[in-house]
């Protein structure tokens, strides 16, 4: 394995470098998975805001749940929508990484197709849908007069989450050619981080034996400091520069073992 592989600006070279292409093929995936709907990509909203309210329901006002921001004012269901958009990020993204060299076995048999920009698809289709969601946050914020100028340091907060969920897609889309039953696997290990990652609930309700691993794992620090900049609260750098580090070495290992693995896809496909 070169050196080349494992340098982090010559694989975020080689997706600049693909960036057209790429960004055809997000949209296309995007546009495929609306049409033929009756309110077409308005989905993109409604759905967000139909489990938002489901969830707002049963953990506001059935469970009576209470977080700390909430003394300031900060609306439950704000809460919980902004950790939500961080993790669905990562949600979307590797619960369709594994399909996502497999369902392409045409681009995979053409010698001169770059395929390892086919997982980072289900990454930029998920950023697309994270945006959307962004602008209801922000309109909701602005309504409830909770909109904070740190609001624009979202983007930026949500970073590593990308990492983590690139580096992970590129070993799922790996794995996914080999043994097809990841694509019934990895949405179940989906559903378990869901409630397992501090989005309906704050870090401050875990055990005390447990909160470090809640502290310290990139889900738990990212849901936290988005939560921090609604409710203009100080955001812990130090633990997010960690998170940043991390996932950028699993975006590097997965990029590598994306590579090492792809010579042997044509074959399995």
């Amino acid at each position: 394995m070169s050196a080349t592989t494992l340098n982090p600006l010559s694989i975020f070279a080689n997706i600049w470098r693909h960036r057209y292409l790429l960004g055809q093929l997000i949209k296309r995936d995007v546009l495929l998975r609306y049409r033929g709907a009756m309110f077409g990509v308005l989905w993109i909203f409604l759905s967000p805001l139909i489990m938002l309210a489901i969830f707002a329901l049963i953990f506001g006002h059935i469970f009576q749940a209470r977080w700390p921001q909430q003394e300031i004012g900060i609306p439950f269901w704000l809460l919980l929508y902004t950790g939500l958009i961080a993790f669905n990020v990562f949600a979307e993204t590797i619960s369709r990484a594994p399909t996502s060299v497999r369902g392409y076995p045409n681009f995979v048999k053409k010698i001169i197709f770059p395929v390892n920009i086919l997982p980072v698809v289900p990454l930029g289709a998920a950023l697309v849908h994270a945006g959307f969601n962004f602008l209801i946050l922000v309109a909701a914020l602005a309504l409830t007069g909770h909109l904070q100028v740190g609001i624009l340091l979202f983007p930026l907060l949500i970073a590593p989450l990308a990492l983590l969920a690139l580096g992970l897609s590129w070993f799922l889309a790996a794995w996914g050619v080999f043994i097809k039953d990841m694509t019934q696997i990895v949405p179940v290990l989906v559903q378990m981080l869901l409630f397992l990652s501090p989005v309906f609930y704050p870090v401050s309700a875990v055990p005390e034996l447990l909160r470090p691993i809640y502290q310290y794992n990139p889900l738990g620090v990212v849901i936290e400091t988005s939560r921090a900049i609604v409710a203009a609260q100080p955001v812990e750098w130090g633990a997010w520069g960690m998170a940043f580090c991390f996932c950028l070495i699993v975006a590097i290992l997965g990029y590598a073992f994306f590579q090492h693995s792809r010579d042997e896809f044509a074959d399995v496909l």
